[in-house]
């Protein structure tokens, strides 16, 4: 048997899986209509971020004698301390070009979120989160591409979906978006595709083979790669003065902007920046946790200037896999932890304030006595964006074998 998803191994294109879907340029014209659906950019923090260094409980004298060398200083007016946010809780400096989306109440913070899977391997953490099943290795398909299938099913009367629906600007598809439902990634839109003199002969020829086969998903594929090329990244000026950083993870969210102002049927997209395994010299407001910082705040910040008024039905949602642990170690780094902090802008969202019940950093508050400790489940976070913000009817197929109650969300819209 031959999948109905096409692999192509040249410059960045990665993967296209468009399953059973019709005619490309037809659901093009269907994602044209007025209106512009919502919007979600998923940005995943592979490595587990030090979410008490993110957001810092400046408010507990705990965090400060626990950690005596890697601890971020309380806000003191000076640029390598904490920015207040409420008189406890305090975000990275590194992290001051996100301060004005809080202070407009666009930026909301859930602390003390993640997995209810006791595990401190990044491998089955990650599967966890992405495939929103925490403790069940066997799940078939991501909590995104779930999303995407259920939805589906509930435009029937609307029309088909975009073949650019969801886009992943990565190597490859990830975790959370594969599954049936039609998903994209590719590495950079500006190698989309085969380049060369033969490149026009080339496509044909495939496109028509993988029409006999795979009954037009190849030609599909192509399809996708000439719209794509349409946003052409060498022509392309950010708006509202915007500069991203010269990174990996700052021209991904770059080509994500162009994508959501193209008008491809975007609905989806996914980044992601890894890095965050702080196990040695972490540091504070130096080093390398505030390096990597750095970047993932004026990157963020950048994308959110650049979309302006798209953000109204923009939601930028941040996770990584787990936190780590409260005390430093002996390396003047941190160990694997368990709870963490998610970020999420725009779209509706209530900012300006975090959410989720702070659960204190006391020995006996830690989860093993050791880690914060988590009292919100991620997939009441994810559940209330598939609701609240992306609009489906009922988020109980998105997460399977949980029984998602509204009245657990956390009340971020």
């Amino acid at each position: 048997m031959i999948s109905r998803r096409v692999i192509l191994k040249r410059g960045g294109f990665a993967l296209v899986s468009l399953g059973f879907a019709p005619s490309f340029l037809a659901r093009t014209a269907m994602a044209a209509t007025p209106g512009r659906a919502r919007r979600l950019i998923a940005i995943f923090q592979r490595g587990a971020v030090d979410g008490l260094s993110v957001v810092v409980p400046y408010g507990e004298a705990d965090y400060y004698r626990v950690r005596p060398t890697i601890a971020v200083p309380r806000p003191a007016g000076g640029d390598q301390a904490a920015l207040d946010l409420d008189g406890f809780f305090g975000l990275h400096p590194r992290l001051s070009p996100l301060k004005p989306f809080w202070d407009r109440h666009d930026l909301a913070i859930v602390h003390a979120c993640g997995s209810p899977a006791a595990t401190r391997s990044h491998f089955d953490a990650q599967d966890y989160m992405e495939s929103g099943t925490p403790g069940v290795k066997r799940t078939a398909d991501g909590w995104l591409n779930r999303y995407l299938q259920v939805r589906a099913t509930e435009r029937v009367a609307a029309g088909p979906a975009a073949a650019v629906q969801a886009v992943a600007l990565s190597a490859q598809l990830p975790r959370l978006l594969q599954g049936r439902a039609p998903a994209l990634a590719v590495r950079d839109l500006g190698q989309f595709g085969v380049r060369g003199p033969a490149a026009g002969g080339f496509e044909s020829e495939y496109a028509q083979a993988a029409d006999r086969v795979l009954n037009g998903v190849g030609r599909d594929a192509f399809d996708a790669m000439k719209t794509l090329r349409l946003a052409d990244p060498r022509h392309y000026r950010p708006e509202n003065g915007v500069r991203y950083p010269r990174s990996p993870f700052g021209r991904a969210l770059q080509q994500i902007a162009q994508l959501c102002k193209a008008e491809v049927g975007l609905e989806i997209a996914f980044a992601e920046i890894g890095g965050w395994d702080t196990h040695v010299n972490q540091g504070t407001t130096q080093g390398s946790l505030a390096t990597r910082l750095t970047d993932f705040g004026q990157s963020l910040a950048a994308l959110v200037t650049d979309l302006g008024e798209r953000m109204t039905d923009t939601v930028v949602l941040t996770m990584s896999e787990f936190g780590r642990a409260v005390a430093e170690n002996g390396n003047r780094g941190t160990d694997h932890g368990h709870g963490n902090a998610m970020l999420l802008i725009g779209g509706g969202v209530k900012g300006g304030r975090v959410y989720g019940r702070w659960p204190g950093l006391a020995a006996h508050q830690r989860y093993d006595g050791r880690d914060l400790a988590i009292t919100t489940d991620f997939r009441d976070v994810f559940a209330e964006v598939v609701v609240k913000h992306l609009g489906l009817r009922s988020a109980a197929a998105v997460f399977p074998g949980y029984a998602v109650d509204p009245t657990r969300f956390p009340g971020l819209f």
